[in-house]
């Protein structure tokens, strides 16, 4: 099995579990600009990239678009609230085996990024508490861009500027959702698909997943 030459994860699910901050922190943001405590589980899905999450839910709630003046003031309120959220979140947890992967991948010479579908204030926040931030040299966010494959397509462009030559077969991208692998096929990368979140393996395999892992305690691809 060829080894990644690089190796991007998706953040939530995949590497922390926070216990509701990001709903929390989205609720708390449309209560305070709107006086509506908005549920983003009733307008979103899985795997939406933190655009898709604001619009959608603003949309949903107020049944009008949003300009780009609230957007701007929604997402500024939803990252004070996260920042301060997340370090008071009692379910907050780093998944297992997440930082002995990170520790085992970053040994063995490999690139390690972050490709997200959460904003980039949002994503590097998630990874405070866990002290994960100190293992990624880069990434890519749903700030970026609101379709993943467009970001994951990014991220190894970033990926390239960084190590040289590189083709995106060298690329793994770990994720927990379909989304994570339909991106990951969509940019030419390796997909590994983690049962870490709400999807089990079999429905993770059946999204065409290259690997596909019940968490990352196991053995990494290509390790």
């Amino acid at each position: 099995m060829t080894k990644p030459v690089v190796v991007l994860f998706d953040v939530d699910e995949t590497l922390v579990h926070t216990g509701g901050a990001g709903a929390r922190s989205w609720k708390a943001a449309f209560e305070a600009l709107y006086g509506i405590p908005a549920d983003i589980g009733a307008h979103t899905s899985a795997g939406e990239t933190d655009p898709e999450v604001g619009r959608e839910t603003f949309t949903g709630v107020l049944h009008r678009d949003p300009t780009p003046d609230e957007l701007g003031r929604l997402y500024a309120r939803y990252l004070m609230s996260l920042a301060e959220d997340i370090w008071t979140s009692e379910d907050y947890r780093v998944l297992p085996g997440a930082e002995q992967t990170l520790v085992r991948l970053g040994e063995a010479g490999v690139m390690l990024g972050l490709v997200s579908g959460a904003m980039e204030g949002a994503a590097r926040t998630k990874l405070m508490p866990g002290n994960l931030n100190r293992f990624f040299v880069f990434g890519a966010y749903g700030s970026d861009s609101p379709d993943r494959a467009q970001l994951t397509e990014r991220a190894i462009e970033k990926a390239a500027r960084l190590h040289g030559r590189l083709t995106p077969a060298q690329v793994f991208v770990v994720g927990d959702t379909p989304r994570d692998i339909e991106a990951a096929r969509a940019a030419g990368a390796v997909s590994v698909g983690v049962a870490s979140g709400r999807y089990s393996t079999k429905e993770l395999v059946a999204a065409h997943g290259d690997h596909v892992l019940q968490s990352l305690e196991e053995p990494f691809p290509g390790l």
